[in-house]
């Protein structure tokens, strides 16, 4: 990577107070899910991000600058996977005076990402990415699903001698069954159609697999745009946190949305549902769904902006 004098360097004052801000924002969502966590509690609604995706508490807790930024007295990420120490040479062409830079050369205390051993090791992965996200984000959103596939996952549940102690279904497995009869079921998302109850899977005017996923996401997809905070940790620490928060963020209010408009009773946990079997409630829905696709359209081009820094390098890697 080549350095120059516009290219951002962090003195350890600077990215410890960054990493401090980080770690009390990523903290104010992970430490209450780690304490149910050690008291063998659950959340419904909160623990999904945790229990769902694969980024630990403790990895999203921890402070990444993104790439192409210099950290100076920070050895203590020399040896952290996907960082590497910076050069003297490289901290001249940034702009740190020679004698400076010979010594902290010497002592290993400045650090960067290392994009090439990045894209080395996760080259085919981030391709990936870049395609997925590209293609959901030039796509129109489709506003018409009105969260049907949380039904789909509670309908004929008699039937299917599944009992819903933790979480009672607010019209009962009769009148939630025939919400989701009389409703239209066009869910574009393969990991949300794949806990589809049986007899719902043929009523999907779609049959997703995960070879289509890459053509079929769309950006008004609630579970597509939680998506967004896996792709942006799968690139890691090529993104900044900050990058990985505001998708974070982004999630945690669709996965309120999402719980809100399923069938399940939620009143005891603070939740008012949106009860989109009414007419206001499909508004309200769409209106919701709406501002949650256009933020996820920016975070999906900020995560791409990223890519494309590095697409020459992503090109040699794979």
């Amino acid at each position: 990577m080549q350095f120059s004098p516009d290219t951002k360097v962090l003195e350890r004052a600077e990215w410890q107070e960054l990493a401090q801000a980080h770690q009390a924002r990523a903290g104010r969502y992970a430490n209450p899910y780690v304490e149910r966590r050690n008291r063998g509690e659950k959340h419904p609604v909160e623990d999904f991000l945790f229990t769902y995706y694969t980024l630990k508490p403790g990895q999203m807790m921890r402070w990444h600058p993104g790439a192409g930024v210099i950290l100076l007295g920070a050895p203590e990420y020399a040896d952290q996977k996907f960082y590497r120490a910076v050069t003297a040479q490289e901290l001249q062409d940034a702009g740190v005076r020679a004698e400076r830079a010979q010594q902290l050369a010497h002592e290993s205390a400045a650090v960067t990402v290392d994009v090439e051993g990045f894209l080395e090791k996760r080259g085919t992965a981030v391709s990936f990415t870049r395609e997925i996200l590209s293609n959901t984000a030039a796509k129109p959103g489709y506003f018409g699903c009105f969260g049907m596939h949380e039904w789909a996952m509670a309908y004929k549940s008699v039937e299917n001698n599944i009992r819903h102690d933790y979480l009672g279904l607010r019209l009962g497995a009769e009148g939630t069954d025939k919400v989701v009869e009389s409703h239209k079921i066009r869910c574009s998302h393969f990991d949300a159609f794949r806990f589809f109850m049986p007899q719902a899977a043929p009523m999907n005017e779609l049959q997703p697999t995960r070879e289509q996923q890459r053509n079929l996401e769309q950006p008004a997809c609630l579970h597509a745009n939680m998506d967004v905070y896996k792709w942006a940790y799968k690139l890691l620490p090529l993104v900044s946190s900050e990058l990985l928060m505001d998708a974070f963020e982004l999630a945690w209010e669709v996965r309120e949305l999402d719980m809100k408009a399923a069938p399940y009773d939620l009143k005891d946990w603070g939740y008012e549902p949106v009860k989109v079997e009414t007419t206001e409630g499909k508004a309200q829905y769409v209106q919701i769904q709406r501002e949650f696709a256009e933020r996820s359209v920016e975070l999906r081009n900020s995560l791409l902006a990223v890519v494309e820094t590095y697409r020459f390098a992503l090109t040699e890697a794979v």
